[in-house]
């Protein structure tokens, strides 16, 4: 036998010695308490107790079949979605964001013909003003246009099957407790608004009255992207106590002086429309907020180095800002602060243990168009790094209506200068139907906003 054989009957042997080690060190950590599942599959029980609040519907799109996988705190339900199929997923996912694309552009175009106005009201300026300002209402009527036609479809495949499913055929009475429901969806269906899904319009809540076609007007609907991280927003952070002094004192200390609110107003981003309503937001929460009770970073102070240093100090925070998304690169999407953009790999490069986070921004809900099951969204990277509650938004928004509704619903879970985020989903859900009922036929403005926590 020659030495090159020799030697590699040696590296096959070092090969073997070292897999039969691999398996022990592994089997011996899967012996440890809470390892059980450590590189493996977790085990059904295990991610059970995610659905103790209500249900959480895991949507499942392929090119062989879709399903919707009812998870309950007793076991998994199956229920078929004949009429859902990846390929018309697909289109409408697609023709979803082209026309988002549409009426951002439309809105930047108008933005830097108002610049041109003011710095010259010329005709030749003004004329472009009012061209630019007919685009953007017809991109803004294709985009409620669109949004329409897919809330109905979503209704119609996805989310009357499931509510059918599990009898969520009514609306609650003005006094009855609203049930919970966790979106957990695949695929091309990540991108898409399935707690909007319906048809909108008028509510007649008379008794006896038709019931609302309308997942909104039936349930509180929240995201998770997987029951794993669902089942460890589920896990409270403990409320700090005193302890006295010694190294458990001060630890208590740390963790009060966290129980306060970061906010981050930026309204005037480079390169970017000003955000007029910021001013809003900021004095809002410095009402609601003390100053023992909130931390403020804005205009200058508001940098990535700032904002990323205090994150880690802070229990809530809120960002009212720009947000941007790269659907190619879905990582490099983010909050526009003042020196730049505080990305999503900036965020998930952290470990926090937050209990709110509040995105008054654009796009931190959307993720991007490869690797759609790894959910890729400055919403999922909070929420996976620590934040067990996210408000954040699907697309680009108006910033009075996004003032408008986190008014609402920081009004409805701010109480002597402390959030109660565990209120978070239901306050959303009660802001977005008021403001559906007042402009049912504009859903650009009231269905982006979204939920993901318990």
């Amino acid at each position: 036998m020659s030495g090159f054989e020799d030697e590699q009957d040696h590296l096959v042997d070092r090969r073997m010695a070292l897999v039969r080690e691999w398996d022990k060190l592994v089997s011996k950590v899967r012996k440890l308490q809470g390892f059980e599942d450590f590189l493996g599959p977790p085990a059904l029980k295990t991610l059970l107790p995610a659905a103790s609040g209500g249900p959480v519907i895991v949507v499942n799109v392929s090119r062989w079949r879709c399903d919707a996988l009812i998870v309950s705190d007793d076991g998994v339900a199956q229920r078929a979605l004949p009429h859902l199929t990846l390929d018309q997923t697909t289109k409408r996912a697609t023709a979803y964001l082209e026309t988002l694309r549409e009426a951002e552009v439309a809105a930047h175009a108008h933005h830097k013909a108002q610049e041109a106005v003011d710095e010259d009201p010329g005709p030749t300026a003004i004329r472009e003003q009012l061209r630019a300002a007919q685009s953007l209402l017809e991109a803004e009527s294709r985009t409620d246009d669109m949004l329409r036609s897919l809330q109905e479809w979503l209704w119609d495949t996805v989310a009357a099957p499931v509510l059918n499913a599990l009898e969520l055929d009514r609306m609650p009475g003005p006094n009855d407790p609203w049930p919970r429901l966790w979106w957990c969806p695949t695929g091309p269906l990540t991108l898409l608004p399935l707690h909007a899904a319906g048809y909108h319009g008028p509510v007649d809540a008379t008794p006896g009255a038709p019931v609302p076609r309308t997942v909104i007007d039936r349930v509180v609907s929240s995201y998770t992207p997987t029951l794993r991280a669902l089942l460890e927003a589920r896990k409270a952070i403990p409320s700090p106590t005193d302890s006295g002094g010694g190294a458990d004192g001060d630890r208590a200390g740390e963790e009060t002086n966290r129980d306060r609110l970061l906010i981050v107003a930026v309204e005037d981003a480079l390169g970017q429309p000003v955000l007029h309503n910021v001013t809003r937001e900021r004095e809002l929460l410095t009402r609601l907020f003390p100053p023992s009770r909130r931390t403020l970073l804005e205009g200058p102070r508001a940098t990535r180095a700032q904002v990323s240093k205090k994150l880690s100090q802070h229990r809530w925070v809120h960002f009212s800002c720009h947000g941007d998304q790269d659907l190619n690169e879905p990582s490099r999407g983010g909050l526009l602060l003042t020196d730049g953009m505080l990305s999503v790999a900036d965020i998930a490069a952290r470990q926090f243990r937050g209990d709110f986070a509040g995105l008054s921004a654009c796009k931190t809900a959307v993720g991007g168009i490869h690797l759609l099951d790894e959910v890729i969204t400055l919403a999922a990277a909070l929420h996976y790094t620590g934040y067990r509650h996210v408000v954040a938004a699907l697309w680009s928004v108006d910033d009075e209506t996004s003032a408008n509704v986190f008014r609402a619903v920081y009004g409805d879970i701010t109480a002597d200068g402390r959030l109660r985020p565990d209120g978070a989903a239901t306050a959303l859900h009660h802001a977005l139907r008021a403001l559906r009922d007042e402009t049912p036929d504009e859903p650009r403005l009231w269905a982006p906003f979204t939920h993901t926590g318990p």
